[in-house]
């Protein structure tokens, strides 16, 4: 059963393989002419990553030059108490406060897109919100920087950003601009977020501001099988220059 399952996806692959690539102008071309009608409609890139064994999910934030689609509201949720509070206040927090939120987080009446938590106050809250948070990513991780003392900073880089993470699977879906932006709009938005991408992946050996990485910080390379720019109705086109 096992290897029949696995000629079928090596058949789906080899057919995938030979579909037709275009460069991205050309295939921004292709998807404005089928949605003619729907001028807001949105550009939608999909990246397939091959995750291997014991590899993390790539995930990242982004500043696209053009804001690809209009913004959510963001809510931040700032686990901190005394000066770090007012701080976290100051800066533009929504929700600010120690222990006492938690139970507001664990029955889903405080609600929250990102929460940070300075590093004196991760320990109390893991227990209980650990399990609730960490599969939605929302909980704080020193790794991602949410666990940070330098609260007002992490804000302040919020600003004007969006993350993105790919699925269990290894699949990245994101808007990229509107079918009515020009198409350099759309371009640069493309570069810009598969830019994120390769560093996420290791394809690019460096930080988002651009310093090498240390060679203590070398990423293991996520293999990008395959790059799609896609609409609402019209059909996914691999791009031949991602």
């Amino acid at each position: 059963m096992e290897a029949k399952r696995r000629r079928k996806a090596a058949l789906a692959a080899k057919e995938d393989e030979k579909r037709e690539k275009l460069p991205l102008a050309e295939a921004i071309k292709v998807l404005r002419a089928v949605e003619v009608a729907s001028p807001n409609c949105s550009y939608e890139l999909f990246v397939k990553t091959t995750l291997g064994s014991g590899m993390a999910v790539p995930k990242g934030r982004v500043s696209l030059p053009r804001e690809a689609k209009p913004p959510k509201e963001d809510k931040i949720l700032v686990f901190a108490e005394g000066k770090k509070a007012e701080e976290a206040r100051k800066a533009g927090a929504h929700i600010v406060g120690g222990t006492e939120l938690i139970e507001g987080i664990a029955s889903n009446r405080i609600r929250a897109t990102t929460i940070l938590c300075t590093p004196d106050l991760i320990k109390p809250i893991t227990p209980r919100l650990g399990r609730i948070l960490g599969p939605l990513g929302l909980f704080p991780s020193e790794r991602r920087g949410t666990v940070t003392d330098d609260i007002a900073g992490y804000i302040k880089k919020l600003a004007g950003t969006s993350e993105w993470r790919a699925d269990k699977a290894g699949n990245i879906r994101a808007p990229i601009g509107m079918l009515h932006f020009p198409t350099e709009d759309v371009v640069n938005n493309f570069q810009h977020f598969m830019a994120s991408v390769k560093r996420a992946t290791g394809h690019i050996q460096e930080h988002g501001d651009g310093r090498r990485r240390t060679g203590g910080e070398v990423k293991r390379i996520i293999p990008i099988a395959k790059v799609m720019l896609s609409s609402k109705s019209g059909p996914g086109i691999r791009i031949a220059d991602a």
